[in-house]
């Protein structure tokens, strides 16, 4: 099979309906098994570009899947995601802090900046917290309720 970007994208395709991927350097060392070298960044952008999300496995940790719906816009809807990966909002001043499922935190962010929330300047990741930026302090506590009830959090 040729190494083009839609064969490694096929590739990673397969590797995640297959296995149990929890991170990113394992499905890079499978997709290494089957001859495609690919960088971080690479990897990242394929990811994202192919809607994987990390979801829950019964072992309390995450793994990559594609999304449940046939529409990778439908699957990065935050009404559908933060139910199952969100824990928290906390808004501080200009900013709010979303607590997630270890390894879930770039899908949300993802799902967040997709949102286009004209309050929102932007997101950054890491493995359990995505940082909200916004733009007036004035925004954070109703941003947090929104979020919240999104994620389901209020009965």
């Amino acid at each position: 099979m040729p190494k083009t970007e839609a064969a490694r994208r096929a590739a990673i395709e397969a590797i995640v309906d297959a296995e149990a991927i929890s991170t990113q350097e394992e499905l890079r060392r499978r997709l290494a098994d089957r001859g495609f070298e690919v960088s971080q960044s690479t990897l990242s952008r394929d990811i994202r570009r192919l809607g994987l999300v990390k979801r829950p496995a019964a072992d309390g940790g995450v793994f990559y899947t594609r999304p449940r719906t046939r529409s990778v816009q439908e699957a990065h809807t935050l009404g559908r995601l933060l139910p199952d990966l969100m824990r928290d909002a906390l808004p501080s001043g200009h900013l709010l802090v979303v607590k997630t499922l270890t390894g879930a935190a770039q899908t949300v962010a993802a799902a967040l900046d997709d949102a286009g929330w004209p309050e929102v300047v932007g997101t950054i990741a890491g493995d359990d917290t995505v940082l909200i930026v916004l733009r007036s302090s004035d925004s954070a506590e109703a941003l947090a309720d929104r979020v919240r009830r999104l994620a389901r959090l209020y009965d």
